[in-house]
């Protein structure tokens, strides 16, 4: 097997300077959805921000992102990747300096959106500019290293915003978005256009009813830990994207040129690979809202301390990444994608078994446990998406792989979120009524609230502090398990269903002509 520097080190200055920006943006894409985790204390200090816009805040970004990745993509294969890469970094750049200007609420949630709309442009571009740039013998292992960076970049997201914390207020993360995003915006200009000499014609109705199908459950599964699951609200919103959904369905198979074609996930390469992505990202951040939490509230860490205690996953994550698209070539995808599942599950378990007497090296091997599973199996769904993929509809490619990731992100919070919520709030309902009535809604809304009364009411109050610690552990474990069986079980179903050893791509030959004749895209 060469080695990972060999194989760059083969590809051109422009295609290794193309490698770097991509895999920067795609970071600061998936780090700015983690950035605000450590800051949310400090922002409703500042903001006078309740839950519920605390918590759209940070989904405002995702909703967006998710709603528009794929007609980003779409845009970006018709009229040139590097041109919407820009755009989306402008977009970006410039809502994440609003909560410069203004620090409300509601500003605040309206930036947030903005630059999740810009990011939506930013993401699917980055991988479909490596796919349609780069030889076939050597994407595989570009991708493995775009799908490593995109894997950690939640982490360090979360390690720069507890470092900027530690000197300034919150503020500065916006500073340090808007920063970097500048700083990529011009280095965009650098990279060569990719663009297709045949391009793909729009698909508007698709990409409206796609977005709104999207949309509209990403805001319910953001609502349901707030309002409940069994809410109208909630009900009528899931119920709402279903129908638009299937609306979507009708619309991509009767269109001439569709958005996505719906077959696609009729090939077990393809649709095995976006469900495994999808549950890949539902343990990432639901995982990461449980441990950033423990962490701070139950271990005692500061925001950097916490970022740093997370950060060592990144080891096994980027290295197996590296080389795992070169393991799924030679033993089939099921055999990295199966193991890689049950490793992020038994991670997840001991997690779960973390207790009130938990020191950092009880949760930092499980954490390595389940980095390893999500680096043997993160990067192959990848390259399995994009090799099951016309070359000329890379851009929705790599989208269908971003808005598996965002989708899953979503449902991750919602459910680790809800889970927790109900376990604290189920424990901690036995002492409420030895507590002052003034202090009961804090103490019942959440543990960081219950240890803001106990640290007012002095030592008195430490019985009420380790109680609250107590039921907040037992919903930490609760919320752990349910995604451990929810990724066990997502092992069990994908383990037929995804493509073993010999198995050929179907547009493996698409790829072949493509060298063989003219190029599909062409670099300005």
């Amino acid at each position: 097997m060469d080695s990972t520097s060999s194989t760059i080190m083969r590809l051109s200055r422009a295609q290794r300077w193309t490698l770097v920006v991509s895999c920067l943006s795609v970071a600061l894409v998936i780090g700015s959805m983690a950035a605000l985790y450590a800051a949310l204390t400090d922002i409703a200090t500042a903001t006078g921000a309740t839950q519920g816009q605390l918590t759209w805040i940070v989904d405002g970004y995702t909703l967006t992102l998710a709603c528009l990745v794929l007609p980003a993509g779409a845009l970006g294969d018709r009229y040139g990747r590097r041109a919407v890469l820009i755009a989306g970094l402008a977009v970006f750049s410039a809502a994440s300096a609003i909560p410069l200007l203004w620090q409300d609420p509601a500003s605040l949630i309206a930036a947030r959106a903005a630059a999740g709309a810009g990011a939506a442009f930013v993401m699917p571009s980055t991988l479909s500019i490596l796919t349609t740039g780069l030889p076939e013998h050597q994407r595989g292992r570009a991708v493995g290293i775009w799908a490593g960076v995109a894997g950690s970049g939640a982490v360090l997201g979360i390690l720069g915003s507890g470092v900027l914390l530690e000197v300034w207020s919150w503020p500065s993360i916006f500073a340090g978005l808007t920063v970097i995003g500048v700083v990529l915006l011009i280095l965009a200009f650098t990279i060569p256009e990719s663009v297709d000499r045949i391009r793909p014609a729009m698909d508007p109705a698709g990409s409206v009813s796609i977005a709104v199908a999207i949309g509209v459950i990403v805001i319910a599964l953001t609502e349901a830990p707030l309002r409940g699951w069994h809410d109208p609200v909630v009900l009528g919103l899931l119920g709402t994207g279903l129908v638009a959904a299937m609306i979507f369905v009708v619309v991509e198979l009767r269109a001439t040129h569709p958005l996505l074609q719906l077959r696609l996930f009729t090939q077990r390469g393809f649709g095995s690979a976006t469900v495994s992505i999808t549950l890949q990202f539902v343990v990432m951040f639901g995982v990461f809202l449980v441990l950033v939490q423990f962490l701070q509230l139950i271990l005692g860490y500061r925001p950097l301390q916490s970022a740093l205690a997370i950060a060592p996953m990144i080891v096994p994550l980027v290295l197996i990444s590296v080389v795992a698209p070169w393991l799924a070539e030679r033993v089939g995808l099921r055999m990295v994608t199966v193991p890689g599942l049950l490793l992020i599950a038994m991670g997840l378990f001991l997690i779960s078994r973390l207790g009130m007497d938990a020191v950092y090296l009880d949760m930092l091997w499980p954490l390595l446990i389940l980095s390893a599973g999500l680096g043997l199996c993160t990067a192959p769904a990848t390259a399995a998406i994009v090799a099951e993929t016309p070359r000329a509809k890379q851009g929705v490619a790599a989208a269908v792989n971003d808005a598996a990731r965002e989708i899953g992100a979503a449902v991750g919070i919602a459910i680790a979120g809800s889970v927790l919520a109900a376990g604290y709030s189920n424990r901690i309902q036995p002492a409420l009524p030895r507590v002052p009535e003034q202090a009961r809604e804090p103490v019942s809304d959440s543990l960081a609230a219950a240890l803001q009364v106990t640290d007012q009411a002095g030592p008195a109050a430490q019985e009420l502090a380790d109680f609250a610690k107590a039921a907040f552990v037992h919903g930490a474990e609760q919320a752990s398990l349910v995604l451990a069986v929810i990724v066990g079980v997502g092992a069990v179903v994908l383990a037929p269903w995804t493509p073993g050893r010999g198995h050929i791509p179907h547009h493996s030959h698409e790829h072949r002509s493509d060298r063989d004749q003219e190029p599909a895209s062409v670099s300005n």
